[in-house]
């Protein structure tokens, strides 16, 4: 593969916040379609199909590029900064 993102080794092994929720849609009331897992500090947030976008809010907090899909199946990887998608 050309170009292969810059950011991929900023990942460590992380342990997702928790596995079924977005906690910040939670706390308002709100639900999500998909979750996303930071690759660099374990948060868990909903995706930019859902209202709230909170794994992106994430990202813009925190610059912390590389997301993971947290849906059961799914094997790849997301970086804000080079917009590169990553399937492993």
């Amino acid at each position: 593969m050309a170009n292969i993102c810059q950011h991929l080794t900023q990942i460590t092994h992380v342990i997702p916040d928790t596995k079924h929720v977005c906690p910040e849609c939670v706390a308002l009331g709100d639900a999500w379609v998909h979750l996303r897992t930071c690759q660099e500090c374990g948060h868990v947030g909903c995706c930019d199909d859902s209202k709230n976008k909170h794994a992106t809010q994430h990202f813009h907090a925190t610059q912390h590029p590389v997301i993971a899909s947290a849906q059961p199946g799914k094997r790849w990887l997301w970086c804000y900064v080079d917009e590169q998608m990553v399937e492993y």
